[in-house]
C-alpha cells in the first residue's frame, strides 16, 4: 500500500541538545532516524510505533524508516515531518535555486508500509 504525503524536514529541541552531546550518540540518531506521523494517519494506515516505511520522492531517492506518532495536534494528516540529517538529506533534490541550500519544505512523498506490528 502506498500514499502521497508532504514531508516537512526541521530542527528539534531534542536535535540540539543531543548534539552537544554527539551527531553519533543515540539522542541525536533517535532524532533524525524516526519519521513522524499525525495520530490520524497512524491509524488510518494501522502504523504503530517502531513500524517502517519506504519513502520516495520526485528525485528517485528511496530510504526505510520507522515511525514515531506526532504528539495530538502538532502535525496536520497528510504531512510527515523528519529531522535534518542523513535520511531528510537523501530525500531532497540537488537544486539549490542559486541559494547554496536545496529545498527542503514540502517535498512530496510516497509512503509505502514495509512492516506493520498490526497488519
Amino acid at each position: 500500500m502506498t500514499e502521497m504525503f508532504i514531508l516537512i524536514p526541521g530542527r528539534t529541541s531534542d536535535q540540539g541538545c543531543g548534539i552537544s552531546e554527539g551527531k553519533f550518540q543515540e539522542k541525536y540518531q533517535k532524532q533524525i532516524t524516526s519519521l513522524q506521523v499525525a495520530p490520524g494517519d497512524m491509524e488510518r494506515l494501522a502504523l504503530a510505533e517502531g513500524d517502517w516505511v519506504r519513502l520516495t520522492t520526485e528525485f528517485g531517492q528511496q530510504v526505510e524508516v520507522a515511525v514515531t506518532a506526532a504528539k495530538k495536534d502538532e502535525l496536520p494528516e497528510g504531512l510527515l515531518f523528519i529531522a535534518y540529517g542523513d535520511i531528510s538529506s537523501r530525500l531532497m533534490g540537488g537544486d539549490t535555486h542559486g541559494s547554496g541550500m536545496p529545498t527542503s519544505k514540502g517535498i512530496d512523498v510516497e509512503l509505502e508500509v514495509l512492516r506493520s506490528e498490526t497488519a
